[in-house]
């Protein structure tokens, strides 16, 4: 059974830092990217960032690109998501994802996290 843990989320102001992450376990991730969605208030979930199994192929939102880095340790089958520079409009809940394919960008993942609150003010 596979499951997906979030943490690291909560209340920051705009211009500050967070750092999330995301055990995995309940199979071998080798050849499952692991990634990042969010969903706003009233919006659509929608993608921010993936790394494949082998961690050589990432992909980014637009909206998040050169602010966030997403990282994983193979060894611990966890995925990070490290978040500079956060504003307002990123605030959301951060949903952990998994799939067998190497980015999560342009499908709709099998395996999801509980969902972790992040939360920038102005």
């Amino acid at each position: 059974q596979v499951q997906l843990v979030e943490s690291g989320g909560g209340l920051v102001q705009a211009g500050g830092s967070l750092r999330l992450s995301c055990a995995a376990s309940g199979r071998t991730f080798s050849f499952y990217a692991l990634g990042w969605f969010r969903q706003a208030p009233g919006k659509e979930r929608e993608f921010v960032a993936s790394i494949s199994g082998s961690g050589g192929t990432t992909a980014y939102a637009d909206s998040v690109k050169g602010r966030f880095t997403i990282s994983r340790d193979r060894a611990k089958n966890t995925v990070y998501l490290q978040m500079n520079s956060l504003k307002p409009e990123d605030t959301a809940v951060y949903y952990c994802a998994s799939d067998q394919v190497v980015s999560l960008r342009a499908t709709t993942p099998t395996y999801w996290g509980q969902g972790t609150q992040v939360t920038v003010s102005s």
